[in-house]
């Protein structure tokens, strides 16, 4: 019995790392994407002048305004946050010098925020928060909540198992230009912290707040 009871016992913990593992590659591959996207969008802005298809019936105004300098163009984007073990850290990031992206995301449902400062820092940490069934425009409470915290540069990577050890505990969300993009704010709190995808070290985001944009025209109806 105590033999069988050590197999389950590793069974469950390879079948957590490898679920961890699965997280950080998707949040690596989001990050890669973002980074990618930006480097395209620098290289043309330097070779030629930008032409902007604008869609049918809208205005200059509808079109998205890339603020390379802060998080939201309207100046009220930021983060703030607690973390302690392996990184000791008070993070109090104003919008300008942040960051900020934000998508839908469709397994689980719900949407997907990364902070980063744009010129870096000891540690360069780029924190990504994964809020489950929040669908555009709605606001929300006790909305549980996935925190991976990356050492850009290092490749140290953190992250919590699931969505069952953070929670956001009051969202609000006000509609951006063009339709379908949204300034979401946020508050939450993790009780247990985000282990190391590599080691035995850990890191507890014990609060977190934030307000960052959301694309969410992917979103089904």
């Amino acid at each position: 019995m105590y033999i069988v009871r050590r197999q389950a016992l590793a069974l469950a913990t390879g079948c957590a790392r490898l679920s961890l593992l699965a997280s950080a590659a998707a949040v690596m591959a989001f990050v890669a994407a973002a980074a990618t996207a930006i480097a395209v969008a620098a290289a043309s802005a330097a070779e030629a002048p930008v032409t902007l298809s604008l869609p049918k019936n809208s205005s200059p105004l509808d079109v998205p305004i890339i603020n390379p300098a802060g998080c939201l163009s309207s100046g009220d984007g930021y983060l703030r946050a607690h973390l302690a073990g392996a990184i000791d850290a008070t993070i109090d990031w104003p919008n300008s010098g942040t960051r900020c992206q934000g998508e839908w995301r469709g397994k689980p449902p719900g949407v997907r925020l990364s902070f980063e400062r744009t010129a870096g820092g000891n540690p360069n940490l780029l924190l990504v928060f994964g809020l489950t069934g929040v669908r555009a425009g709605k606001p929300g409470h006790a909305i549980r909540t996935n925190v991976t915290v990356v050492v850009q540069g290092k490749s140290r990577i953190f992250g919590t198992l699931g969505d069952k050890r953070c929670t956001v505990d009051s969202l609000t969300q006000r509609p951006l230009s063009p339709e379908g993009f949204f300034r979401v704010e946020a508050r939450g709190f993790c009780t247990s912290p985000a282990h190391a995808v590599h080691g035995d070290s850990d890191v507890l985001v014990s609060t977190f707040e934030f307000a960052g944009v959301v694309n969410f025209q992917e979103q089904p109806p």
